[in-house]
């Protein structure tokens, strides 16, 4: 009984120093050798035209190699042209340049290019606050 008694106070203690620390859990992740960042729980309350539109941002010696769309709600044909037109713009970019940079939004895809636009923001300011 104190054992299993001993295992749910040091499960409590875990699961709240989680939730204390204010980190979205599963926001930052190592694949492949770079930092990834999931915008999935950061950016919640983000929304296109119809939704959230979630990013992975991909991160290599503070440098933005690639960023990807995550399955969303948003028109297929609309954000399609967010994917082409917009996500490669921030590749090759230093964090810090990357969150100065004013990246004009697709035609027609105005609420998408936003929240992408928030989701990349909000994604890059996490990256620098706990890399």
């Amino acid at each position: 009984m104190k054992k299993n008694l001993s295992i749910s106070f040091i499960a409590l203690g875990l699961l709240s120093a989680l939730l204390l620390s204010g980190k979205p859990d599963g926001v930052i992740t190592k694949e492949d050798g770079m930092t990834v960042i999931n915008t999935t729980t950061l950016a919640s309350d983000v929304t296109g035209y119809v939704g959230t539109t979630p990013l992975k941002i991909y991160i290599k010696k503070d440098k933005i190699v690639k960023i990807e769309a995550l399955k969303n709600q948003e028109t297929p044909k609309y954000f399609a042209k967010v994917k082409k037109q917009l996500l490669d713009k921030w590749n090759d970019k230093k964090v810090k340049e990357a969150l100065s940079m004013q990246v004009d939004g697709v035609t027609g895809a105005t609420f998408s290019s936003d929240a992408v636009k928030e989701n990349v923001r909000l994604g890059l300011e996490y990256y620098k606050k706990h890399k």
